[in-house]
C-alpha cells in the first residue's frame, strides 16, 4: 500500500470482511459514526487489522481525530510516510 487509492481499497477490503458493511458506501466522504454505524470497537479491530497489513506500529491516538474515511486514509498515508 503506498498511494492513498491502494489504502482506501484494503480500507474497503477491511470493512467488508469485517463488519459486512455495504462498498458502495464506503467512500472518502463517508462519516465512520454517523454513516457507517462505526464503534469504538471496531475502530480498535480496524486498528489491528491495519498494523497486520502495514507492519507498522499503529497507535489509537492517531485515529482519535479521524471522522471520516478520508482521514482513515490519510492517518495511514501519513504513517506509512515517516
Amino acid at each position: 500500500m503506498k498511494t492513498r487509492e491502494e489504502i482506501l481499497a484494503a480500507i474497503k477490503d477491511i470493512m467488508v470482511e469485517m463488519f459486512e458493511m455495504d462498498e458502495q458506501a464506503i467512500t472518502l466522504e463517508a462519516r465512520l459514526y454517523e454513516d457507517l454505524d462505526f464503534d469504538s470497537i471496531d475502530a480498535v479491530d480496524m486498528i489491528v487489522k491495519l498494523k497486520e497489513l502495514t507492519g507498522k506500529t499503529v497507535k489509537a491516538e492517531d485515529f482519535k481525530s479521524a471522522r471520516t474515511i478520508g482521514d482513515v486514509v490519510e492517518a495511514v498515508y501519513s504513517m506509512l510516510d515517516n
